[in-house]
């Protein structure tokens, strides 16, 4: 028989012809078994005197000529003394047990995964501040990594990283969850070293001292100035913005809120205990101001359980917006438009609320209980009065404050109610 032809083939193949080989000379032939979709080429040679069978390619990715071509470079080789069926074996094994050790690889990004669900969910009262840090900082800047291959140069572009972009706090809180990781993982033999190990908070964000940091009524002005200018400001974050200065809690109190916690006709917020600070739970009496901005929330929530849900989908899964989200937004739009503002952040906003309330005449422990503290001493201990109505009264009195200084740059009183109601 002479050599193939593509109209042979292809006429073999329109047909369903099966066969076991068809000669094209010089040891290439075309194989097209029934369990073949597409005929294979493939070449017979002797190596050591032992008949050898390599295969070559299947028609669909090889021609005739590419075939032939092919052959007679293994042929070539062969005569050199290289067993080319072998050689393609032993590549073989190689790519699987490549494949292999890829899929036995443990990422900084699967190690905090594991850490996470094994030492914090449900063992820390607030989890989610953990996770954000693996998402938000972790993961971001050394999650794709092998843990074997993490060096103390990738711990260190981590946390100066972190603090160029102004949180050193949360540089110190990363550098010890990192720590902790790593101990873990040696702890049940992934690694054998903690690339963190040399580090100390000097490293990071320095030593951390108490602030003081508040914000003046002309500092709030320029806030709600800019506020009402910034590009790509959206109205979730300024109503966010607005609710913590308002009711003076912590931002994962809000963040992390379900509709279900308000009764907005009584205005009132039922805070459960186990998403406060202190591990109690506590109503919260809501200014008008308040009220108006959360049934505006609500509006945009569009039906969610959650009154700031999240707002695109991402690998977290957290049903509501990142802790970090508004505080960023803040930083990028917002804090460029104050450049005479000394930094601040969404928890001096506590202390911005503490200080004005004193500054309104409200009584101490009034202010402190504003703000879910606990009233400190003999009298903590025996009065057990949660002061609601005086609360409620303190935070309206701050909250008509807050109605004109908003307006102190415009002359007149702007409210903190939401420009459009539904």
């Amino acid at each position: 028989m002479g050599k193939l032809t593509d109209l042979d083939i292809r006429n073999w193949m329109r047909s369903g012809e099966r066969f076991e080989q068809r000669g094209d000379g010089d040891g290439v032939y075309l194989c097209f078994p029934a369990r073949f979709a597409v005929p294979v080429w493939k070449l017979r040679y002797r190596f050591a005197g032992k008949p050898r069978t390599v295969n070559l390619g299947s028609y669909r990715d090889l021609s005739i000529a590419d075939a032939r071509k092919t052959a007679k470079e293994l042929r070539a080789r062969v005569a050199l003394g290289y067993d080319v069926a072998g050689e393609k074996q032993e590549r073989k094994r190689e790519a699987v047990a490549k494949i292999e050790a890829e899929k036995a690889v443990i990422t900084m990004g699967a190690l905090a995964d594991d850490y996470f669900s094994s030492q914090i969910l449900g063992r820390w009262k607030h989890p989610n501040i953990v996770r954000s840090r693996i998402e938000n900082d972790i993961k971001p800047n050394i999650g794709k990594l092998a843990i074997g291959e993490i060096r103390p140069t990738h711990v260190d572009a981590m946390l100066k990283a972190i603090v160029r972009r102004g949180a050193p706090t949360m540089a110190n809180d990363v550098l010890r969850w990192v720590k902790r990781m790593f101990d873990y993982a040696i702890k049940r033999q992934m690694i054998s070293f903690n690339p963190a190990a040399a580090f100390d908070l000097a490293d990071a964000g320095g030593k951390e001292e108490s602030r003081d940091r508040w914000l003046t009524r002309s500092e709030l002005a320029a806030l709600f100035a800019a506020m009402r200018s910034a590009r790509g400001w959206n109205i979730e974050n300024g109503l966010t913005v607005k609710l913590l200065l308002l009711l003076a809690v912590r931002k994962g109190e809000l963040i992390q809120a379900r509709v279900s916690e308000f009764d907005l006709d009584a205005a009132v917020w039922y805070l459960p205990a186990d998403r406060t600070k202190t591990g109690a739970a506590i109503d919260i009496p809501l200014p008008n101001q308040a009220v108006a901005c959360l049934r505006e929330l609500v509006r945009l929530g569009n039906g969610s359980g959650w009154l700031l849900p999240a707002r695109k989908m991402q690998e977290r899964m957290v049903p509501h917006i990142d802790l970090n989200t508004v505080g960023a937004a803040l930083a990028k739009n917002i804090k460029p438009l104050m450049p005479g503002a000394e930094n601040f952040t969404l928890h001096d906003f506590r202390r911005t609320a503490r200080t004005h309330l004193a500054a309104l005449g409200v009584a101490p422990h009034i202010g402190e209980r504003c703000l879910n503290h606990a009233i400190k001493g003999v009298e903590g201990i025996y009065n057990q009065h949660d002061f609601f109505d005086e609360r409620r009264e303190a935070l309206q009195k701050w909250a008509d404050l807050l109605d004109v200084i908003a307006g102190d740059e415009q002359g007149k009183v702007v409210p903190l109610r939401p420009a459009k109601m539904a």
